[in-house]
């Protein structure tokens, strides 16, 4: 369609809560989003600058856009996030979860057996969950069975089979594991007083379980059972145990949802921890990748819903890290301090570890996008106009002012880029002064530069404080590149990072990876800098034991380092052999010299 349909379309639009969808002039769905007032959100699109380059793109697309009025904000929530899910677009961020999660089957039979499975059948069994991991089924179930002797066979139990005496007790029932219904060794009603505990056990709760075994072991001591008393206490020990390691808070946070976010240039990860008496029974993290200008706001409002349908969760109370727009019968708790505080806390604390073990894995996995997310952080770090994905740093190495030498190591998409490092000796500077070095090794390197049309890098750094920086200025301002290379100077003491004109320091987190890539550029830079220079003073050191001897000049120290490789073979060298590269007479006076 033209663009002037669009401007009717958004002329028309109403100012209602809803969705609205962007369509491409082929018709295919670029973006879904909702709005509580849809002219003013969708106007916004096309009278608004957009910060965001992909924003701008998407927008220049757009040749047909639709929209849902809908009653409340609540709804378009809603809908959004069924439509995100059923269309995909291209723009939005990804919804999509095709993982299995395992539950926990209370079967619809006369004698229930409960075992974990990853398909739902509506047969009338009840389904607890989804759980994020088989790992967390396996050992709650692990636990049920330790305490409750449940039977594990799928034979039909009903009254007229086990009346005709169809079944006998198999060896789970001469294990202790089982009571034996098969044979109605155990009344129904007692069975299902078990299956009534274990779904309290399931949801978190403890105490019907504890209170009925403290009272069973109670009457067993008083009848003078000893030996079954002692059973039903070993069992209470490990119902307590369990739930001593599964409490994390106060037991009255009861059917709650936990939620949090972080997130950097590229992702947001969400966690989510649901909680039943205090102990956490759900806890599953979601990696979210941005497309547009998404806020935390948004992504964290979306990812609610997601997650709660996704997991089917019922609790009606939510503690969040800041408000956002939910369905209006849901209770929404900013903690501050106390219980809550903690518990939200412990959720971001997931949501980080979560981050962090997703960086390692795609460091492996996914170089590029490791490099890409490093580079976007690196440009909000240190407030860049553009992503550093060339880098310069500089270093100044002397001692007590001798053999001055400058080295400039380059990296490339964060990684060092050795074949372009180059080494200086100072020309221009007379003694140990760091400032004019540096003010020398940055005009010489970027003259060259210029004179050869080469590329320019998007950051200099500069190993040292305001006084370093301040010179490296001056040959930027000679050149005429200041404001057209971001500079920056790097402190050693604290890690202090100055920017041009800036007296206060930045400090970056010490974790940061922004500072962790400078601290490797400045680490390198100082590496091949001394090394530079002790091979130089090497150097020297040779040539002057030699041309300390009378009548040998520095060509002919060149002459013989070349044949002979090194002053030790100088020395044990015949006088002949010498002669033969240097002639008789000077030959005879390193010999001389040497013996």
């Amino acid at each position: 369609m033209s663009e002037l349909s669009v401007e009717l379309q958004l002329n028309t639009l109403p100012q209602s809560p809803g969705v609205y969808q962007f369509y491409d002039k082929d018709g295919k769905i670029l973006y879904v989003g909702k709005a509580k007032n849809l002219k003013k959100r969708v106007t916004s699109y096309f009278t608004k600058t957009h910060d965001n380059g992909k924003t701008r793109v998407m927008v220049k697309k757009i040749s047909n856009l639709k929209h849902i009025v809908v009653p409340t904000e609540s709804d378009a929530l809603l809908l959004e996030n069924n439509l995100i899910k059923k269309y995909q677009p291209r723009y939005n961020v990804l919804l999509k979860d095709d993982k299995s999660y395992p539950w926990i089957c209370i079967k619809n039979e006369r004698f229930p057996r409960i075992f974990p499975t990853r398909k739902l059948i509506k047969d009338g069994s009840e389904y607890y969950g989804p759980y994020t991991s088989m790992k967390t089924v396996k050992t709650l179930l692990d636990l049920i069975r330790s305490v409750y002797p449940l039977r594990t066979c799928n034979y039909d139990l009903s009254e007229e089979k086990i009346a005709a005496g169809k079944y006998k007790v198999c060896l789970e029932f001469h294990l202790g594991n089982c009571k034996g219904p098969c044979e109605g060794l155990q009344k129904e009603e007692e069975y299902h007083q078990q299956i009534s505990d274990i779904r309290d056990i399931i949801k978190g709760n403890f105490k019907s379980s504890l209170h009925y075994f403290k009272k069973e072991m109670k009457s067993l001591a008083a009848d003078m059972q000893f030996e079954k008393a002692q059973q039903i206490k070993n069992k209470i020990e490990v119902l307590e145990n369990y739930q001593a390691k599964s409490t994390i808070v106060n037991p009255k946070i009861n059917n709650v949802d936990v939620f949090s976010i972080i997130s950097d240039e590229a992702y947001a990860y969400i966690n989510f921890l649901q909680l039943s008496h205090g102990s956490i029974i759900r806890s599953h993290t979601m990696e979210i990748r941005k497309k547009l200008e998404e806020s935390d706001k948004e992504l964290l409002q979306l990812a609610i819903v997601e997650i709660r349908q996704r997991f089917q969760s019922q609790s009606r109370e939510l503690y969040l890290p800041f408000a956002v727009s939910l369905p209006e019968d849901l209770k929404i708790t900013l903690p501050k301090l106390g219980d809550k505080k903690k518990i939200l806390d412990l959720s971001k604390r997931n949501a980080m570890f979560f981050r962090q073990e997703r960086f390692k894995q795609v460091k492996i996995t996914d170089p590029d996008r490791h490099v890409n997310r490093i580079m976007a952080q690196m440009k909000t770090d240190l407030r860049l106009s553009e992503e550093p994905r060339h880098i310069e740093c500089f270093d100044n190495s002397n001692i007590q002012g001798s053999n001055p030498v400058a080295a400039c190591v380059v990296f490339r998409n964060g990684r060092p880029a050795k074949k372009e490092y180059r080494h200086y000796n100072i020309k221009t500077v007379e003694g140990p002064d760091d400032f004019a070095s540096m003010e020398e090794v940055v005009y010489r390197r970027y003259k060259r530069l210029l004179e050869e049309d080469a590329s320019l890098p998007q950051l200099i750094v500069i190993d040292g404080g305001k006084g370093q920086l301040s010179s490296a200025l001056k040959s930027l301002d000679n050149l005429g590149l200041r404001g057209k290379i971001a500079i920056i100077g790097i402190a050693k003491r604290l890690e202090e990072i100055y920017f041009p004109g800036d007296p206060v320091p930045l400090y970056l987190d010490k974790k940061s990876e922004s500072l962790k890539v400078i601290q490797q550029l400045r680490n390198e830079a100082h590496r091949f800098g001394i090394t530079f220079h002790r091979n130089k003073r090497s150097k020297e050191a040779i040539n002057s034991v030699l041309e300390e001897i009378s009548g040998i000049g520095e060509k002919t120290v060149e002459q013989l380092l070349k044949k002979f490789k090194s002053v030790k073979r100088i020395k044990e060298a015949s006088l002949e052999d010498l002669s033969e590269e240097v002639g008789w007479a000077k030959a005879k006076k390193i010999y001389e010299n040497f013996h």
